[in-house]
């Protein structure tokens, strides 16, 4: 099977630090953690790597590992950075479809401690300077699968998914944060082209706004899991979990993908049903990449006809494997290593709310 990719292409600089170096805070009434650096001060770390990550090449890495014939559609700079990116490509097989740029390489500067969920300083370059002219042609895959995209980029992607969708590939999105703050009516207009479309909580809680208008059921369940009881809420606006899928399902997408971290993920189906998974044990190196590998190789796994049941916990394995690494790509697993990771895994771990 062919995929291609449009996203972002980035040099990670990771750089993990113990504990002791560095503070801190945490703020139990509003879920935010922040680490504090002293100006001025040299701060020792554990190590400091170089890595190739952004969404594009993450997920196409993923998939490329599951056997398809990934290709990236990013821009690039013409710099050492571009350079990297084409060998860790090549290397990983996959098909390079990247567009030179007159701007930088996008860089990002990740600082990670205490729980190894890492602050990112980015500099996103010529990820931000997809035009229209540089789509190109979308013919012949069966997946045009859409990671974050930023500033131009994003304005590209309503296009984007509506060519993806007359070539007749199954069109996925996992868009950003950004994106959706400051592109919101785009991104919900181009919903009508999406097969499947992932958002985590964040993002998620984000998008209430836009959608209670109309007088959406704020009631949530007492049992459950966390995200069934605690709804989405923006402000003192609140939306029920499934209310809040099923409007975004209303506008196109037959898949709705809600990621919780560490609580599990959320996959509403074609038929209305919501099935929960919770996410399988991992020792923590790094949280980056742990989204790109849960949301791609649920795409993938449902392209193939998988089971959503099945889609789920190739994706929490997945997802797991990633973290135990520092970096976003090397711990992601082929379809042999995903299945002897779930045999010992109990059999049915997902449920449908």
């Amino acid at each position: 099977m062919k995929s291609l990719h449009f996203g972002s292409a980035v040099i990670d600089i990771i750089t993990l630090v113990a504990s002791e170096n560095i503070e801190r805070a945490t703020f139990s009434n509003d879920e935010k953690s922040f680490l504090m650096l002293e100006a001025g001060r040299k701060l020792p770390a554990q190590s400091i790597s170089s890595n190739v990550g952004g969404g594009a090449c993450n997920t196409a890495v993923s998939l490329a590992r599951r056997g398809w014939q990934a290709a990236v559609r990013a821009k690039v700079g013409d710099d050492l950075n571009a350079a990297a990116i084409r060998e860790h490509m090549s290397a990983n097989d996959l098909v390079d479809r990247m567009i030179d740029s007159d701007l930088a390489t996008g860089t990002a500067v990740m600082v990670a401690s205490h729980d190894r969920n890492a602050s990112i300083f980015v500099h996103r370059g010529a990820n931000e300077a997809l035009v229209p002219d540089d789509i190109g042609d979308l013919d012949g895959h069966d997946l045009v699968y859409i990671a974050p995209m930023s500033s131009g980029s994003a304005d590209c992607f309503p296009l984007v998914a509506e060519r993806a969708k007359q070539a007749g590939a199954m069109v996925a999105s996992n868009p950003g944060i950004r994106q959706l703050l400051n592109k919101t009516e785009a991104f919900l207009g181009a919903l009508q082209h999406l097969d499947l479309v992932s958002i985590n909580r964040v993002e998620a809680d984000a998008l209430v706004p836009s959608l209670a208008f109309g007088g959406a059921a704020s009631g949530t369940p007492a049992d459950g899991p966390p995200l069934l009881r605690r709804g989405l809420l923006f402000g003192t606006v609140r939306i029920g979990l499934k209310p809040f899928m099923q409007m975004l399902q209303a506008k196109g997408p037959k898949w709705v993908l809600l990621t919780d971290g560490m609580d599990g993920a959320y996959l509403m189906t074609p038929g209305g049903e919501v099935i929960w998974h919770p996410a399988l044990p991992a020792e923590v190196a790094g949280t980056a990449g742990a989204g790109d590998a849960f949301c791609s190789t649920t795409t993938a796994a449902l392209a193939e006809g998988l089971a959503p049941e099945d889609a789920l916990a190739q994706a929490s394995a997945n997802a797991a494997s990633v973290v135990s690494f520092v970096d976003t790509t090397a711990g992601l697993l082929g379809a042999a290593d995903l299945a002897n990771r779930l045999a010992a895994v109990p059999t049915s771990l997902a449920e449908t709310l």
